[in-house]
């Protein structure tokens, strides 16, 4: 009995216990913000007379490394990467030098974002170990920004580059050597700063440098350069603008895309091309268009019965010949469709689009009406490059037209015609558009190319001006719009690219520093002073 009491007892003590227990979770305490600290360095930081080939770094705590052969800028570049150790977490980093070090040269290793302790990932930004094998540290600094010379927006992970000017120096250094000095914006920053300098002459150059070789491939990469030599020491903040350089033409060997086409693609800018085909000695008539957004062309023939064709591209001073084996395949069809919705802006001509080239169109046999079935009197206009059939007359709003092909009215190429088509579309009213007036101020020389942008950058409106100062964007549908000048210094009416070997910068391209809110109604009227 007194057994089973004491047994009560202690099961009653228990529960008092328990209730008087605090409910809840227990606590990890202030997450862990602090950047590691780098404590000591073998040899120590800023050292002379470096005679070795392998540093380290002590961290008073456990760190790790991330996109460490992307982050790690080493000036002067090295021919061989480093190796560097461990990869899991430790609190000693070690570099060991692959490459023989130039002699009295400073050298700088900014490690980036590429050190971060090992439980909150905090990065050590910016960390840099500089030494010299001389007897002492370069300490000169050149400074600039980067820009595209066309967006807006300037890439990330730009190196910027001082090549020496010295006797041995040529122009194709960009394409061969490494530079004298580098460094890096990295994933942010669009203004740089090239530190350790030692005086001379030098070629700056920026590149958006794809596979990290330090070298200029022109083909895939974007460069920039400043046109003259610089001078160090130099307290001048330089701009630097990334340009994409047209490459040179090329034609790619064609393909047969069906029994009357091929297909061929290029790189470079199509203008002027020419292509011939032969049958043996037979010239086959042919009408060449472009492969809407790709760099490719359309050769159109008609269908013939051999087995290949000699194909010979020309474009001004470049010549190419192939062969293309030529199978059995089924024939294009003429189909007519349109560019637009239901709906044409009033800013836009009322355009078909065709699957075939044409070759003739009968105005007679087609019929433009608005909604009360009146004639409404129209031109056409054919782009062949294009395919596309413009229906040039004076729209009006909230009106309905419709256009009636009668057979025969379109022939292609292939010679056949269009059988009996109808389209019909809306226009809306001129309360559901704005308008848009920009005045331009200190506008250094004419021509110029004014253009608004949509947040996609596609061009949504474009005027040329040879004098005018007051430009006018009507009828707009409402959105943000990017607004920008280009200074047509050729006069062709486009903006064209630089060349580094030609040392030819890109025309230049200056944006308004706002979106321009355009919205249904409006009457907006922007200064746009080219000079701030």
């Amino acid at each position: 009995m007194l057994k089973n009491n004491y047994k009560y007892i202690l099961f009653l003590l228990t529960l008092a216990v328990l209730s008087c227990a605090k409910r809840g979770t227990i606590d990890g305490g202030l997450k862990d913000t602090i950047a590691p600290v780098l404590k000591m360095s073998f040899p120590a930081n800023y050292s002379t007379n470096f005679k070795g080939n392998t540093i380290k770094l002590n961290f008073d705590e456990y760190v790790k490394l991330k996109d460490v052969s992307k982050q790690l800028i080493i000036s002067p570049p090295m021919a061989k990467a480093p190796e560097i150790s461990p990869q899991t977490a430790s609190k000693t980093i070690t570099i060991k030098f692959n490459d023989s070090l130039q002699a009295n040269t400073t050298y700088s290793l900014n490690f980036g974002q590429s050190i971060e302790d090992n439980n909150e990932g905090n990065p050590l930004s910016q960390l840099k170990y500089i030494f010299s094998t001389g007897t002492y540290i370069d300490s000169l600094a050149l400074s600039g920004t980067i820009k595209d010379a066309h967006d807006k927006k300037a890439d990330k992970f730009v190196s910027v580059m001082l090549y020496e000017v010295n006797a041995k120096f040529k122009d194709s250094v960009v394409y061969k050597d490494n530079p004298r000095y580098i460094t890096n914006t990295l994933d942010s920053a669009k203004t740089f700063k090239l530190e350790n300098l030692k005086a001379g002459k030098y070629l700056l150059v920026a590149l958006k440098d794809e596979n990290n070789n330090n070298k200029f491939n022109s083909k895939r990469e974007k460069i920039g350069f400043h046109k003259a030599y610089i001078t160090i020491p130099n307290d001048t903040i330089f701009e630097v603008k990334l340009f994409k350089e047209v490459s040179p033409f090329k034609a790619f060997r064609p393909s047969q895309s069906s029994g009357n086409r091929l297909t061929m693609g290029y790189e470079g800018n199509p203008k002027n091309l020419k292509i011939t085909l032969k049958n043996k000695n037979e010239t086959i008539p042919v009408i060449i268009t472009k492969v809407p957004e790709k760099d490719s062309v359309q050769i159109w023939y008609k269908p013939v019965k051999l087995d290949s064709l000699h194909i010979a591209v020309t474009k001004d001073k470049y010549a190419q010949d192939f062969v293309s084996r030529i199978k059995n395949q089924k024939n294009d069809t003429l189909s007519i469709s349109p560019k637009q919705n239901k709906i044409v802006p009033l800013r836009e001509n009322l355009t078909l689009k065709s699957s075939i080239p044409l070759v003739h169109f009968d105005n007679t046999k087609m019929q433009l009406t608005n909604k009360d079935s009146v004639a409404v009197e129209f031109k056409t206009e054919y782009d062949e490059w294009k395919q596309e059939l413009k229906f040039i007359f004076k729209k009006e709003p909230l009106e309905k037209y419709k256009i009636k092909l009668l057979p025969g009215a379109l022939i292609d190429f292939m010679e056949r015609k269009n059988d009996s088509l109808t389209f019909v579309f809306n226009t809306i009213n001129t309360s559901d558009y704005g308008n848009l007036r920009v005045k331009l101020e200190n506008v250094k020389q004419f021509p110029v190319i004014v253009e608004l942008t949509n947040a996609k950058g596609t061009v949504i409106a474009s005027e040329y001006s040879e004098s005018n100062t007051a430009i006018d964007f009507n009828l707009l549908e409402p959105d943000l719009f990017t607004l920008r000048v280009i200074y047509d210094e050729n006069k062709n009416k486009v903006w064209d690219s630089g060349n580094y070997l030609e040392k030819r910068q890109a025309e230049e391209v200056i944006y308004f520093p706002k979106e321009i809110d355009v919205r249904a109604n409006w009457d907006v009227e922007q200064t746009f002073n080219l000079k701030l």
